[in-house]
């Protein structure tokens, strides 16, 4: 809940409240602690979150003693390092860019992952900054898209350990889609037309194939 107290509130139209940083009792992870519904975070009042109407907070589970392994932890049951480059928009010697399978509710959804079994904190100081030469490219190759306002890029560590980092394009004019919920619409909004998401996703490989 702090992350998107500081986070969203950065971007998202709003209240915005001052976020609570203090060092408390964990008791107060669990909503349902003292047997008392806890109250709503004031997140849920502003205009990007996609929900309304009665909402309950889930009590949280105790935590695990041991984290169980991610996806392809080991690197010969990791799905990406056994994917040809074939199922790939773009690659070259140490990066390769994907896309999900079908459109979804965003116009661009491409995930842009290294070609060796690395995560973030496993980079070299030349695929780090290949990584920020990319990410610069990538984000400039959607923006410049008609159909796209801004793109988001996020970097989410818990699904698998090869490192995938995703750029999200938010759809020119849909102010409400604006902030950390965005990958929320993505998938409540009807799917872009098939032959838009191809022709957006041939534009993003060809700028990337232009050096």
């Amino acid at each position: 809940m702090r992350y998107f107290s500081v986070v969203a509130s950065a971007t998202t139209p709003g209240p915005n409240p001052k976020p609570d940083l203090t060092n408390q009792s964990r008791q107060h992870l669990n909503p349902r602690a003292n047997g008392v519904r806890a109250a709503l975070p004031p997140f849920v009042d502003w205009p990007a979150f996609p929900f309304e109407g009665e909402l309950r907070i889930k009590a949280l589970q105790e935590p695990v003693s041991v984290e169980p392994p991610r996806r392809g932890d080991r690197q010969e049951q990791c799905a990406a390092c056994h994917t040809p480059d074939s199922a790939y928009l773009w690659t070259n010697e140490r990066w390769r860019l994907k896309s999900p399978p079908a459109p979804s509710g965003l116009p661009v959804v491409v995930i842009l992952e290294p070609r060796a079994h690395l995560d973030l904190g496993d980079l070299s100081t030349m695929h780090a900054a290949e990584l920020g030469v990319l990410t610069v490219r990538l984000e400039r190759a959607i923006r410049s898209l008609e159909s796209v306002a801004q793109v988001h890029v996020n970097r989410w560590g818990d699904g698998t350990a090869h490192l995938q980092q995703w750029f999200l394009a938010r759809p020119q004019g849909y102010l409400q889609l604006r902030g950390p919920f965005m990958t929320m619409w993505d998938e409540i909004l009807p799917p872009v037309e098939e032959h838009e998401w191809r022709m957006n996703l041939e534009y993003i490989s060809a700028w990337l194939t232009d050096d």
